[in-house]
C-alpha cells in the first residue's frame, strides 16, 4: 500500500510532465488550487506553469493533510527531520514502488515525463504546444517524442492514405496508355 506521498508523487509526475529537479523545488506556495496549477522552476532559471488533474489536487491535498510540519516544500521526508525530498530519495521512492508492484520496467521520474510527452501527442496536441508543456526551449528536443509507436502509426496511416483498391489503381495508372 502506497502512502499519501507516494500516490500524490506519482500523480503529479504523471499528470504535469515536470522533469525531477522541477518537482523537487517546488514549494506550496507555487500552487494554484483554484486553477489546478503550479509555477515551476525549469531548467536556466526560467519559470513555467504546469497543470494537475482535479484527481492529482485530491492526492495533493491527503498528503498534505497528513503532514505535520512548517516545510515550505511540496514534498518532504517522512522521517524527522523533516526537509525537502532530493532528487535521489525521488528516484529510490520511484524505484521502491515499482518493485512492491513487480513491475519489471526500468521505472525512472524521466519515464513519467516522457509518457506525459506521448499522451499529449497520441490526443493529438500539437507539437509547439507540447514543447511549451515540456519547457523544451528547442523543438528539436520535443521531435524526440513524435516517433510514432504501434497502434497510432497504423491508425494515422489509415487516416492520411485514402488508397483506392490496387485494381483501380491498376486502371488508373494503365488509363495514361504510355
Amino acid at each position: 500500500m502506497s502512502s499519501h506521498r507516494e500516490h500524490a508523487l506519482l500523480e503529479f509526475l504523471y499528470c504535469t510532465g515536470c522533469r525531477v529537479g522541477e518537482v523537487q523545488k517546488i514549494n506550496l506556495e507555487d500552487i494554484n488550487w483554484e486553477n489546478c496549477s503550479a509555477i515551476v522552476n525549469g531548467k536556466g532559471s526560467k519559470q513555467r506553469e504546469v497543470y494537475f488533474t482535479t484527481e492529482c489536487k485530491v492526492w495533493l491535498k491527503r498528503y498534505l493533510e497528513s503532514r505535520n510540519d512548517t516545510c515550505k516544500a511540496l514534498f518532504v521526508t517522512e522521517t524527522n527531520p523533516i526537509r525537502r525530498l532530493t532528487i535521489p530519495t525521488i528516484r529510490w521512492s520511484l524505484k521502491k514502488l515499482a518493485k512492491r508492484g513487480d513491475i519489471t520496467a526500468n521505472v525512472h521520474p524521466h519515464r513519467f515525463r516522457h509518457t506525459y510527452a506521448c499522451q499529449l501527442l497520441d490526443n493529438g496536441a500539437p507539437l509547439d504546444f507540447i514543447q511549451g508543456m515540456l519547457g523544451h526551449e528547442k523543438a528539436s528536443t520535443t521531435q524526440i517524442y513524435a516517433q510514432l509507436r504501434g497502434e497510432r502509426r497504423r491508425e494515422l496511416y489509415r487516416r492520411y492514405f485514402k488508397a483506392y483498391s490496387m485494381y483501380r489503381d491498376y486502371q488508373a495508372i494503365h488509363a495514361f496508355n504510355y
